[in-house]
């Protein structure tokens, strides 16, 4: 009873740290897409990163949570199904970085899918809400797709290479190992 009561107050602590670390990062735009989106400083980094130390529960509730606060520091909402879409699901799904934590490369395989689930979220949003912006020649959906894979992509492929960095991916294997829940 004792450790289940230390982890959940090591995972609380943990996961507060990560979800504020996000709103930090989520703040630093290094690119801002003129129709919404940005490039930011390893934003999506310490959702994945919360998934892959205490696992998907913990990883979906601090996204989930990162995803409402972030609502509250300028989201944009043009209707309820968007803002769960956009700000919960979007925000959530990098949690499903802890579905593979046990893998050989689970950081960098768990980046790959949360990032992955919150781009479709991006599409479908831009398709579904947002559509009447894409221009003439294009379907909505194709118009999303590419409009979305310009900042995920690039932010993404900014942080998969620091987090395969060797000092990094040693780092990130430690704190795994002395601060992750089993």
């Amino acid at each position: 009873m004792e450790n289940k009561k230390t982890n959940n107050v090591k995972a609380l602590t943990i996961s507060a740290l990560m979800v504020a670390l996000a709103i930090i990062l989520d703040q630093i735009k290094l690119f801002q897409m003129p129709q919404g989106g940005s490039v930011t400083l390893f934003g999506m980094l310490p959702i994945i990163l919360l998934g892959y130390l205490l696992g998907t529960k913990w990883g979906l509730l601090g996204g989930t949570c990162t995803g409402l606060i972030n609502l509250i520091f300028g989201g944009y909402v043009i209707h309820p199904a968007q803002l769960v879409l956009d700000y919960i699901i979007a925000f959530a799904v990098m949690g499903l970085s802890g579905l593979v934590r046990d893998k050989k490369n689970g950081l960098t395989l768990g980046y790959i899918i949360g990032v992955s689930a919150r781009y479709i979220c991006f599409v479908l949003s831009g398709w579904i809400f947002f559509g009447e912006y894409a221009p003439e020649n294009f379907s909505a959906l194709t118009w999303s797709l590419w409009y979305n894979i310009t900042y995920v992509a690039a932010e993404a492929i900014i942080t998969l290479i620091l987090i395969n960095l060797p000092p990094v991916k040693k780092l990130f294997k430690q704190l795994r190992n002395n601060y992750g829940i089993n």
